[in-house]
């Protein structure tokens, strides 16, 4: 995708492959058709190599050479240069499967969410399902619905809400022994017919020249200013890398970030400041106990975030209600995890929202920490 900047992006920001797959799209094609973008995506076409280039002129005398191929037939390539890369492949591609002894001598089925379509495969089957994030949850509804017997073994709280009919909870999976049963962390055993990771996944960027420096440890990417760019390359921005977040205004509020940095409306700090920047914001984060792993991972954070880039590149915040929306639909959900997606909010202007059960009774809206 190409703008008056001369910017290449390699991909839309991906959202995590599950039954609102269908839904993301349409959106992204109704988004597509209300701003004529569809002239201006190249379609069915590999990005190869992305290699900074440094220049006499140009935005802070770097350029990009791009290398690309086309989708089918690899032999046709071009190399293209550009003034700036926003690189928007997500993180739902290279499927994350934990370190488990012994998991080689699992005797069923093992397949990890990203390649999860439809539960009528698994109709009737014995399931261990490892995570209960977003996927894990729905997975295991859907589950349920095609009479599998699923244990969703997590290493967080004990959901307390009503579970689906069918599905038990369980500690995480610490080992797999020699006949295959599975053992979980308080000593219990199970074996069933199909293992399923929903475990998340690996941040990949193969294009990417390694001078660059962008490094991925322990599920962090860096070292990024923002979570964003590099600072000895800032005409590249890695969009979409931050987890557990309300995806497409988060993205909104970078690439207006972004734009603010590109057209100068932010003028960037020298290199040293980026760098010290991110040393002392993962200081901060690991003093409140932020393991490395979770560092991407804001939550609630998110807000603040979005406001901070907007503060910096002098344009407006997003509307409260976002905030409150998504908190709120947090709460709903840890309370009823089975019905919490039948409800129907209206959003009344920038801050007024309400929200309505599947039979059209208004709810009363939790009680929230500010955020």
């Amino acid at each position: 995708m190409r703008n008056e900047w001369g910017t290449m992006t390699t991909g839309f920001p991906s959202t995590a492959a599950c039954t609102e797959t269908s839904e993301v799209r349409k959106y992204l094609e109704q988004y597509c058709d209300h701003f004529h973008l569809w002239d201006h995506i190249q379609f069915g076409t590999t990005v190869d190599a992305v290699n900074p280039i440094k220049v006499q002129s140009g935005w802070k005398n770097l350029a990009w050479d791009v290398t690309t191929s086309d989708g089918v037939d690899r032999s046709k390539s071009i190399k293209e240069r550009f003034d700036a890369v926003m690189v928007c492949n997500g993180h739902f591609y290279d499927p994350y499967i934990p370190t488990i002894p012994g998991l080689e001598k699992f005797k069923g089925m093992l397949m990890h969410s990203h390649d999860y379509r439809s539960a009528e495969a698994l109709a009737g089957k014995s399931v261990v399902l490892l995570g209960a994030g977003l996927s894990g949850l729905d997975i295991a509804m859907e589950l349920s619905n095609v009479n599998a017997k699923v244990i969703l073994s997590h290493g967080q709280r004990p959901l307390t809400c009503p579970l689906p009919t069918g599905v038990e909870q369980a500690p995480p999976v610490v080992k797999v022994l020699e006949d295959g049963t599975l053992e979980f962390q308080d000593g219990k055993q199970a074996m069933p017919d199909v293992f399923l990771f929903c475990t998340g996944y690996n941040f990949t960027f193969p294009f990417l020249n390694e001078k660059v420096g962008v490094q991925v440890k322990d599920h962090l990417v860096f070292p990024l200013y923002k979570f964003l760019m590099p600072p000895a390359y800032p005409s590249l921005f890695i969009v979409g890398i931050c987890r557990a977040i309300c995806p497409f205004p988060h993205f909104h509020v970078q690439s207006k970030f972004i734009i603010s940095v590109l057209d100068g409306s932010f003028p960037l700090p020298s290199r040293e400041e980026m760098e010290k920047d991110i040393e002392l914001d993962m200081a901060a984060r690991r003093a409140r106990g932020v393991a490395t792993r979770h560092i991407l991972k804001l939550d609630s954070e998110q807000w603040a975030y979005n406001d901070h880039l907007a503060q910096l590149g002098g344009f407006q915040p997003l509307p409260r209600y976002w905030s409150n929306l998504y908190e709120s639909n947090k709460v709903f959900r840890a309370r009823d995890m089975l019905n919490y997606k039948t409800h129907n909010y209206t959003v009344h202007n920038e801050t007024d929202w309400m929200v309505q059960n599947l039979q059209g009774e208004q709810l009363p809206k939790p009680q929230l920490k500010h955020i």
